[in-house]
């Protein structure tokens, strides 16, 4: 089984949030630059990297990831792993999605299947896209909203809409939904073992709300991934505001290392 991410991914911004949500948020380059530099001394191997526009709304340009990935680059000597994200955030349509794929020069790169194939008019300019960008050595994770796509990503893989050698997302939760049940990951594996992905795509998790760190802290005892940052999550597990990204980082670090896991990158 390849591994492509590091056991620790950090999301710093996302694409709804901004510095009115936490000052510690950041949103330009050089504050993603900074932020993914602490991060990666306190444990990240990966960046989940959003760019905004000149007025701090997300963007899919793909000259403005290009100065992004320098910038962390060169903020972490080159040390830390850079994956892009397609996500439409209800600005893009999947023409511009794809389009950014296309674009985009990136060690990897997020996309979702519910935003690229909304329906199956879609899935043959998809499929060319998506092995266009695989081609060119961009790896792929696939963001999984419901145990119920997994089935429907083992399909599209079967049927040469989704080539091979990914990862996945288990986005567990939504904003507006109070956070996380660290139970549900009970549904999202048994999905995933029912699937037949199990053991051939290595899977990651994401949370919401005061309940991440548990969250993660199972995915990582299961034998999965871990991605953290301001983008899901603001709180500690006790419910105050963390400082900021770093500090979030550290905790699934600590946690990681009780565990005998060691970061990737």
């Amino acid at each position: 089984m390849t591994s492509l991410l590091s056991t620790i991914t950090v999301a710093p911004n996302g694409a709804r949030r901004g510095r009115a949500d936490h000052p510690a948020l950041p949103v330009t380059i050089d504050e993603v630059a900074a932020t993914a530099a602490a991060c990666h001394a306190a444990g990240a191997g990966t960046l989940h990297l959003h760019v905004r526009d000149d007025a701090g709304a997300h963007s899919l340009d793909a000259q403005r990831y290009a100065a992004a990935i320098r910038a962390v680059r060169a903020a972490t000597g080159g040390a830390m792993g850079v994956q892009v994200t397609t996500e439409a955030a209800g600005c893009y349509d999947v023409a511009a999605q794809r389009a950014l794929l296309a674009q985009v020069e990136a060690q990897a790169a997020s996309v979702a299947l519910r935003e690229l194939v909304p329906d199956p008019s879609e899935e043959a300019a998809t499929a060319a896209a998506l092995a266009a960008a695989a081609g060119r050595g961009i790896a792929l994770q696939h963001i999984l909203f419901e145990p119920g796509e997994i089935a429907w990503l083992a399909d599209l893989e079967a049927r040469g809409v989704v080539p091979p050698g990914f990862e996945v997302l288990f986005v567990m939760g939504r904003y507006d939904v109070g956070g996380s049940d660290p139970e549900r990951l009970v549904d999202w594996l048994a999905a995933w073992q029912a699937s037949g992905l199990a053991g051939r795509a290595p899977w990651m998790v994401c949370a919401f709300g005061p309940a991440e760190t548990r969250v993660l802290a199972a995915a990582l005892a299961l034998g999965g991934k871990a991605r953290v940052g301001f983008e899901n999550n603001l709180h500690r597990p006790d419910g105050t505001v963390a400082a900021d990204n770093a500090e979030r980082v550290a905790a699934i670090a600590r946690l990681a290392a009780e565990m005998g896991l060691q970061r990737a990158r």
